[in-house]
């Protein structure tokens, strides 16, 4: 990529944003950050950064400046997206919208199904963000988008990401489970496929998807072999150097948990495409051993889920 290629991140100081920050700087993009300015205002000290806030429809740092792309990371409602489309108008080139696999419908979707698959219908009555609403508005933002810049519309779709900086509590807290060793307590079923992707492939994803000028729908989704979350449990534990015994529990135990899902459809999305488009595939155990490192070095705080060392223990004994 030339490093007159000009890119505006909205959102790009936390983990997925980060990430892509960091990517375009090493393929020498000139980047631009938009943002509330809440984290990570220490990092790209260099870089040119505007202050807004989504919230409250603060766009206007926005009104001038020419971008060949921007990127959306912090899109979340029509309104979001709405808003920041009309602030860049015409002065960009392409928009790329970072979306979500919660877009597809639940029903009738077999395995490697791909871009193509049936959406769950819009929404815009509402922004109260849950597990019913949050995939209907992303369709919703995806419309807008795909109205409003056409053939220059690009959308991403990740499935789970991870890796270092990763705020949520998947694949950190089997890393830190797996290496207690002994009994782990797994509310679901350890055949339950998992798609992983790291937050580093992501980002050389929408890099290249930029630097080609590539329209349409992608699917971010990794590794590249597919495996089971039983599968990823023990991984973790080969990286960090322990056995595990793996004794799934009833469901209700914990009905919500790291990386545990129901649907499993929603597991097994097809990458032909974007491997096509340069989605490159980090190793599963690089990924752990990345994140197992991270992790330590920012000293571990507590997690917001899985089971705390008692409530395993009730469980499965010693």
């Amino acid at each position: 990529m030339s490093a007159t290629v000009r890119i505006l991140v909205l959102g790009g100081t936390a983990f997925v944003g980060r990430a892509i920050v960091e990517d375009a700087l090493r393929s020498g993009a000139e980047v631009t950050l938009f943002g509330r300015g809440r984290t990570g205002a220490d990092l790209f000290p260099d870089l040119t950064r505007f202050r807004g806030d989504r919230d409250t429809g603060d766009y206007a740092a926005l009104r001038e400046g020419t971008w060949d792309a921007v990127v959306d990371v912090s899109g979340y409602v029509p309104r979001h997206v709405g808003q920041a489309m009309d602030a860049v108008g015409d002065r960009a080139g392409r928009y790329l919208f970072i979306s979500s696999h919660a877009v597809y419908r639940h029903a009738g979707v077999g395995p490697g199904s791909d871009e193509d698959a049936p959406r769950r219908p819009p929404r815009r009555d509402t922004e109260e963000l849950d597990n019913d609403t949050y995939g209907p508005l992303k369709v919703a933002c995806e419309d807008d988008v795909i109205a409003r810049y056409g053939a220059r519309a690009t959308i991403v779709r990740p499935g789970k990401v991870a890796g270092p900086h990763d705020w949520q509590d998947g694949l950190t807290y089997w890393v830190r489970r797996a290496a207690r060793g002994g009994r782990v307590a797994l509310p679901g079923d350890p055949e339950q496929p998992v798609q992983v992707i790291d937050s580093r492939d992501l980002a050389r994803l929408v890099v290249q998807l930029l630097a080609d000028d590539q329209p349409g729908a992608f699917h971010a989704v990794g590794p590249a072999e597919p495996v089971t979350l039983g599968g990823l449990i023990q991984i973790c534990a080969r990286v960090v150097g322990t056995e595990v015994q793996i004794v799934p529990v009833p469901p209700e135990t914990a009905p919500r948990f790291p990386l545990v899902r129901t649907n499993w459809a929603a597991q097994q999305r097809s990458p032909a495409r974007a491997r096509a488009a340069g989605l490159p595939a980090t190793p599963l155990a690089v990924t752990v051993a990345d994140v197992l490192a991270w992790d330590k070095e920012r000293g571990e705080p507590p997690l917001e889920g899985g089971f705390t060392a008692e409530q395993e223990r009730a469980l499965v004994g010693q």
